[in-house]
């Protein structure tokens, strides 16, 4: 999807050349590219034979509806439990922890306003 975002459309091709070392066959990636659009997440033009895949939702949208998804699936919809994961994984940096300290206080400064 990241490739979609930055380039805003590619073809199969186009991502295949992205791709590192060992890439995937063509068929195996057309079909992956296939289900995002099943999925909803792309759309295609037709040019021939060919099919131009445009990312049908925002980089924001997607990373919003991943971690909603993973909170509700892995960590029982609490995001306290998965605020505690990262920081026992160490997945979290100190200045990250500050970070959402700010955000915290503002919103409960908002709420009390």
């Amino acid at each position: 999807m990241r490739l979609f975002w930055k380039k805003g459309q590619a073809l199969v091709r186009d991502v295949l050349d992205e791709l590192p070392e060992p890439k995937p066959p063509y068929t195996t990636l057309a079909s992956t590219i296939r289900l995002l659009e099943k999925k909803g997440y792309l759309t295609h033009k037709v040019y021939g034979t060919t099919h131009m895949y445009i990312p049908t939702v925002s980089q924001e949208e997607y990373s919003k509806s991943s971690i909603n998804h993973m909170v509700k699936h892995f960590f029982e919809g609490s995001v306290g439990n998965f605020l505690s994961f990262m920081v026992k994984e160490k997945k979290i940096s100190k200045d990250e922890v500050e970070d959402l300290q700010k955000l915290i206080d503002d919103y409960e400064k908002k709420g009390k306003k």
